[in-house]
């Protein structure tokens, strides 16, 4: 728990400087009109919700009128959708890019500032490679955590908007089992719940160890590629010492742990892999065991049927959202913990530059 809150204080420290700063009104507009329109999709997904049982009650009724009706409410409701995915999406885009120009920005100006590169690489290798921090990391932090904020939004926005209805849903498709029908209130509420908890432990127990592999292949492939532009750049050195030889085994040495740190993610993303797929297949017939029964009894129509599986599968989704996104947030842990570690270096850099110059006798 103490890891996940000092993970959040360090995301809240590395972005909320942009929203305070000259852009930032720029900024706020589109941060609450992204968030408004995820809303909208949520709202729009409530409607197609009940649209599902109006829906599947007609076909089962044989209904032409009720059919055709619900067909042009299905097209409307998808247009709307359409075109609210679409500005969602160019104007999400739109605040990356300012949001990624203002950091680049600061962190250029704090890292090329009176010979600071200069004083970060004599204290050592606490923030290797800083042009890959500026130029990836930063580019990843901005997109990872829009894209992981928002789905959590989403989640949430969605668990509340589903969770009363999957309640409802309960009473009318109450549990049968084995000819016998139990009363248990909110029973569907209460298994999706069991099961996006046993999902998400397994997931994390699977997939924890794929934060330090992500960190260490960031780090392999800038020490690769800045090597490789080394080599570029003292060709001429290199071709009349005749040193050929010794800058291949040098690349092969980087490349291999390269591979090696990438071997290790394969096998363990393969794990989670196995698992999140078993576990999203599994999801889409388990609302079917639990509320089929009472179709089959005859004490739910169709649309019912279908209404709750809708329900069932939305309420799911929103509390295991930790297993579907488990590998993203892998991922912004990892450049989480290198901007963090740039910004660190950055400022010892500058203490050394402010400290008054002394000589220490012994």
């Amino acid at each position: 728990m103490q890891r996940l809150l000092a993970s959040l204080a360090t995301i809240w420290r590395l972005s909320i400087p942009y929203f305070r700063s000259e852009d930032r009104w720029a900024g706020r507009i589109l941060l609450a009109a992204v968030v408004g329109l995820e809303l909208s999709v949520v709202a729009i997904t409530v409607a197609l919700n009940y649209w599902y049982n109006s829906f599947y009650n007609a076909l089962q009724n044989r209904d032409a009128q009720g059919f055709i009706w619900n067909i042009g409410v299905f097209c409307f409701l998808a247009g709307i959708y359409t075109v609210i995915a679409v500005y969602q999406l160019y104007l999400n885009q739109w605040l990356q890019i300012r949001w990624r120009r203002f950091m680049t920005q600061t962190y250029l100006r704090q890292w090329l500032n009176t010979a600071n590169h200069y004083r970060m690489q004599l204290l050592g290798d606490a923030a290797d490679n800083p042009d890959q921090r500026i130029a990836d990391d930063v580019q990843q932090f901005v997109e990872f955590v829009m894209s992981i904020g928002l789905r959590l939004l989403n989640s949430i926005v969605t668990l509340v908007s589903f969770v009363v209805i999957l309640w409802g849903l309960s009473a009318a498709a109450p549990l049968h089992l084995f000819g016998i029908t139990l009363a248990i209130p909110g029973y569907l509420v209460w298994a999706a719940l069991i099961y996006a908890v046993i999902g998400t432990t397994l997931t994390h127990l699977i997939g924890w160890r794929l934060i330090p592999l992500r960190f260490q292949q960031q780090r392999y492939e800038a020490d690769f590629r800045f090597n490789l532009v080394r080599t570029r750049e003292n060709s001429e050195q290199i071709a009349a010492l005749h040193g050929e030889a010794a800058e291949r085994e040098r690349h092969g040495e980087r490349f291999g742990l390269v591979v090696s740190n990438w071997l290790a993610m394969m096998r363990r993303t393969k794990k989670l892999t196995f698992f999140t797929a078993s576990y999203g297949q599994a999801a889409q017939i388990f609302p079917y065991l639990m509320a089929g029964p009472a179709y089959l009894a005859g004490v739910t129509q169709l649309g019912d049927l279908m209404q709750t599986a809708n329900t069932f599968d939305k309420v799911q989704n929103a509390l295991s959202y930790f297993v579907t996104a488990y590998q993203d947030i892998a991922i912004l842990q990892a450049v989480v913990q290198r901007l963090d570690g740039f910004e660190k270096a950055i400022d010892a850099g500058r203490d050394v530059a402010l400290k008054q110059p002394s000589v220490e006798v012994v």
